[in-house]
């Protein structure tokens, strides 16, 4: 497992499909120097995905290979569909930038959690049931993705007050200014002077 260094840190972003947690995550990067890693997903892409951009899109052989030669951090199945951050990915990201976020599932952020403790702060960006469901049906999701999104809502709710930090998602300019005034005030207080 990768050791997390002094000033590393991983955001990451979880809540419901359809909270717009990657568009907030996407803004506060750009206030700071943040690298992103790539979730690994044996899905197919949705219409307005792109391969390494939104996920790595692989086929289920690929990925039990790579869950085979032990590449993944973590990995989670979901509705029979594999999700994975592959170690090496986090490593590299951490080579040239000290904070690393990812879009993450409940379960997915629980792991690194456990596994990283304080190194790793988690916003929960979330949205009313309708609200999620509108955002879903605006990127053309089709209806079955939609309803198993759904099936999943009330437990991804659930995970809401585990999370360090928690958004409800109106207007994602604002909500990511607000996030980005939580890791301003998180940076400045870790960053420890000493005089000699």
């Amino acid at each position: 497992m990768y050791k997390i260094k002094n000033k590393e840190k991983l955001f990451i972003y979880t809540g419901p499909d359809g909270s717009g947690r990657k568009t907030v995550a996407k803004m506060v990067a750009t206030a700071f120097d943040m690298e992103t890693v790539i979730s690994y997903t044996t899905r197919s892409p949705r219409h307005y995905e792109k391969n390494g951009e939104d996920y790595h899109f692989i086929n289920e052989d690929t990925f039990k290979k790579m869950e085979d030669n032990q590449e993944f951090l973590e990995c989670v199945e979901i509705d029979g569909i594999h999700y994975g951050i592959r170690e090496e990915d986090i490593v590299k990201a951490f080579e040239s930038h000290n904070l690393v976020y990812l879009t993450l599932n409940p379960e997915g952020t629980e792991k690194l959690k456990q596994m990283y403790g304080e190194r790793v702060m988690r916003f929960f960006i979330y949205a009313d049931r309708d609200t999620v469901i509108e955002r879903q049906k605006e990127r053309q999701d089709n209806d079955q993705d939609i309803a198993r999104h759904m099936a999943h809502y009330d437990e991804t709710m659930n995970y809401k007050n585990s999370c360090e930090h928690a958004f409800e998602n109106y207007d994602s300019p604002q909500i990511s200014f607000q996030v980005s005034e939580v890791i301003e005030e998180f940076l400045e207080r870790g960053f420890i002077v000493t005089d000699y």
